[in-house]
């Protein structure tokens, strides 16, 4: 049905280096899809670019006191070589600033306007009355409603992963500048996503019910309760400016104008090759082709109901105009889930990820170790986690001791007994003949899990061929039978070549890197999909290069290297969040009035902790012995004062409290807690981030001396 194939990826905000959640959820299921099938000879267009507007690429270059087009300068050809070098094979990776993209979004918006499908709406928005600036939700931070954490952003708290709008942030205030907001009234546009509600219901509910069930369950969870029109403008200074009078200071929204990105790079591609690419309305405006996104789930809505609906809608503005011209909507759009990092949710403000140009730095010629660990642990249908002891453990154990190991054998045993040539196949054996028809069988099982975008499971397949290699050479033995039957010895390692050579197709969409060195080795350069399971790819005879180890051990002190960093980063951001605590910390109200008779009721006192140390079976309790002054002229007739207090989570090491001279309450009647006898209440204040900390007296008061 299909003549071409149109694969975009999630465009990156152009302000920091992608990481390892942008490569398992986006770029690394897209590339082994493209791969695969320009494989198969079918014509594809992998189409990438740097997402150069919205606020984040504006609060990045406030930070660092640069221009913002240098932010966008800098990162998006960061990015850019970091794909190259990773070996993401965009046809085009271009970005948002372009005069082409500018000019075909302005056109795009002015299409939808000039055809009244916007509605025009005036409401109250944040506003700082300090800088003079609107304030969208990643810029505005505030007490989270739900966990009451410090520092929650206006579209969600990373701290319990509560998504909010800024309406409900307790305390809202400017993210940069720390300065109250007030509401004000402002004039926008708005796509009228109500109005679609219905046709987007029946193209995806009834449609297409086979994509994934994250990407589904999202859309009609968002399809059930009712869809609202959404803006398509926001008063910044950095961005495409609205195209209409009375827009002065407003630009188009960056969930507007960001998937126009995917059209414009197309454009400025088949402009640029039109002899290689043809026309661009071929690849968006043609029924033969089919268009298939790949994107995080935190883009779900955007791609299968805002994109889609945009499209719509330029769609029935150019048919009112008497046009015949009409945009494809998307036929697949596999969405990953989230993939967190030694157990804890990757957060670029808290520097908490594996950065790419990092990794290609530090772990140079590994390129196709991180594409294997991602793909195996692939977050594609809930939540995954990356850890370095995994990555480590799937390198040695998997792509050194199964995949490298059997082609270093076959190798190495060629070069042994027959000077680096393919010997003759000889006559086969039933076993033989089995794997044979197990590779063969193989080839059918990862198609179709290809074709069904299911990668993880793909890769497993192509690693079986590489176990079933190790496992034939494991059973036939050649080093022995070399004693005694040399055309047996032939035949099993024509068999063993011809499976590296298989290998080297399987793992095409998924290595790249590994398997164009394993093809050097081999001296095979003619290959495509349809020869996978064929065990004749290598003739009679032929010549093979000098073989090398297609995988190195990782050892144990360069994982411990970046451990010893996440270490670090953690660290640093505990000091930094209970800065940011202490900083928006304000005292609570003070409690009602009282008398000083009252208060001389409670006999306060000074004491000297003696021992300190954390009660048994109690994660809450110390027991502190306290010289109080009085000797063994108390009750008990023991010479100090026992306390149990609930303050072990504040002070890890309780030897820090002994010799200090502290306060406490001494006529609290005795009370039994945990097989102890506690004899009153030390006294403690809350500090801004929630520890405990036991009051203290700097200046020697002797002991027993009375508060008051």
């Amino acid at each position: 049905m299909y003549k071409r194939t149109l694969v975009t990826s999630a465009l990156p905000y152009a302000n920091g280096p992608v990481h390892i959640g942008h490569l398992a959820g986006v770029y690394i299921p897209a590339d082994i899809y493209v791969r695969y099938l320009r494989l198969k000879g079918r014509p594809v267009l992998f189409v990438g670019g740097s997402d150069e507007h919205g606020v984040p690429v504006t609060i990045r270059a406030r930070k660092e006191g640069i221009t913002v087009q240098e932010v966008v300068d800098r990162y998006h050809n960061l990015i850019k070589d970091s794909f190259e070098r990773f070996g993401i094979s965009f046809d085009v990776y271009s970005r948002t600033t372009s005069d082409v993209h500018q000019h075909l979004a302005s056109d795009f918006f002015r299409k939808l306007y000039d055809g009244g499908r916007f509605i025009e709406q005036t409401t109250e928005q944040f506003y700082d009355p300090e800088t003079g600036h609107f304030l969208t939700d990643r810029n505005i931070k505030g007490e989270c409603p739900h966990c009451h954490a410090q520092g929650a952003y206006g579209d969600q708290c990373e701290k319990c992963g509560s998504t909010l709008s800024p309406e409900e942030l307790i305390n809202p205030y400017n993210a940069e500048t720390g300065n109250a907001l007030v509401k004000k009234a402002t004039k926008h546009w708005y796509l009228p996503l109500d109005k679609d509600e219905e046709w987007l219901r029946r193209w995806i509910l009834e449609g297409h019910k086979e994509w994934r069930s994250n990407v589904y369950g999202q859309c009609k969870s968002w399809l059930d309760g009712g869809l609202r029109p959404r803006a398509v403008t926001r008063d910044l200074d950095w961005g495409i400016p609205v195209p209409v009078e009375g827009a002065e200071g407003k630009v188009l929204y960056v969930w507007f104008d960001a998937p126009i990105g995917y059209i414009s790079n197309t454009k400025e591609l088949c402009d640029a090759k039109p002899e290689t690419y043809g026309k661009w309305e071929t690849w968006w405006q043609d029924e033969s082709t089919r268009m298939i996104h790949f994107i995080g789930k935190d883009n779900i809505v955007f791609h299968c109901i805002v994109f889609p609906a945009m499209l719509n809608a330029w769609n029935r503005a150019e048919a009112a105009s008497g046009g015949k011209r009409q945009y494809i909507l998307p036929d697949n759009v596999p969405s990953n889930e989230f993939l967190n990092l030694e157990g804890d949710k990757i957060s670029t403000s808290r520097n908490w990820a594996v950065w790419l140009n990092e990794y290609l730095d530090d772990m140079p010629g590994k390129q196709d170790v991180l594409r294997y660990v991602l793909t195996a642990n692939a977050p594609e249908t809930k939540d995954n986690d990356f850890t370095w002891r995994d990555f480590q453990a799937r390198n040695n154990n998997e792509l050194v001791a199964v995949y490298g190991n059997f082609v270093n054998r076959a190798f190495k045993l060629t070069e042994k007994y027959f000077d680096g040539k393919v010997p003759a196949c000889g006559e086969l054996t039933e076993y033989d003949r089995q794997i044979i028809i197990e590779i063969r069988n193989i080839k059918e099982r990862l198609e179709s899990l290809l074709e069904d975008f299911k990668f993880r499971d793909a890769q497993k397949e192509a690693m079986e061929i590489a176990r079933i290699g190790n496992k034939y050479l494991a059973e036939t033995e050649p080093w022995k039978l070399a004693k005694t039957d040399m055309a047996r010895v032939a035949t099993i390692l024509n068999l063993s070549l011809q499976i590296s050579a298989n290998l080297s197709i399987a793992f095409e969409p998924f290595l790249p890197f590994s398997s164009e060195k394993l093809r050097e080795m081999l001296f095979f350069t003619d290959y495509k999909w349809e020869m996978l399971g064929d065990m004749k790819l290598l003739p009679d005879g032929h010549q093979l290069n000098e073989s090398s180890l297609l995988f190195e051990k990782i050892e144990d002190d360069v994982i411990q290297k970046q451990l010893d960093r996440l270490e670090r980063i953690k660290h640093e951001n505990e000091e930094r969040a209970a800065a940011e605590s202490l900083a928006q910390w304000k005292p609570s109200a003070v409690k009602e009035d009282t008398s000083i008779d009252d208060f001389d009721k409670t006999d306060i006192r000074v004491g000297t902790v003696i021992t300190c140390e954390q009660v048994k079976k109690s994660d809450r309790l110390l027991r502190l012995t306290i010289d109080d002054g009085m000797g063994t002229n108390r009750p008990s007739g023991e010479p100090y004062r026992v306390i149990l207090s609930g303050i072990a989570q504040s002070y890890p090491d309780p030897k820090v409290l002994v010799g200090k001279q502290i306060l406490f309450i001494a006529n609290f009647p005795p009370r039994k807690m945990m097989g102890h006898q506690s004899e009153g209440m030390v006294l403690s204040a809350v500090n801004a981030d929630g520890k405990l900390v036991v009051t203290s007296i700097t200046a020697p008061v002797a002991n027993g001396a009375q508060v008051g």
